[in-house]
């Protein structure tokens, strides 16, 4: 039986379909199986009264995650749920992959400097890095 991995794919609403896209690439892999816990669109977590009430509503999020996975893009620099998913990450010593998408002149910094690997929009590279941290 193959393994599930848990994942935690960090993204804007505003850039879904980048998201969309990054599941097209993992379901069309047969051989590679995994749980979503990423914040759907219309979650709770969006209306949290606080920063404490975020960070705690991401952290239950990331928790049963192996491996986080942040789209690299410039629009990551400016979230304001980026750096604490990126916090949660660390303090619970989850494997962080940035992606870089296809043609994307600007990425951001902060994400590839908090990433454990940074891999393309392939994916081949996002999968094996997977397996590989997860």
């Amino acid at each position: 039986m193959a393994k599930t991995y848990n994942l935690f794919i960090s993204h804007s609403w505003s850039y879904s379909d980048q998201y969309e896209k990054l599941i097209d690439l993992l379901d069309k892999d047969e051989n590679f199986f995994y749980k979503n816990y990423s914040v759907p669109k219309d979650d709770p977590i969006h209306n949290a009264k606080n920063d404490k009430e975020l960070y705690e509503a991401i952290k239950k999020q990331i928790s049963p995650s192996s491996v986080v996975l942040i789209l690299a893009g410039v629009y990551s620099s400016y979230s304001k749920w980026i750096d604490k998913e990126i916090q949660i990450a660390k303090d619970l010593s989850k494997s962080i992959i940035a992606i870089e998408y296809w043609g994307s002149e600007k990425t951001s910094k902060k994400v590839k400097d908090n990433a454990d690997r940074i891999v393309k929009w392939q994916s081949k590279s996002i999968i094996d890095s997977i397996k590989e941290l997860g």
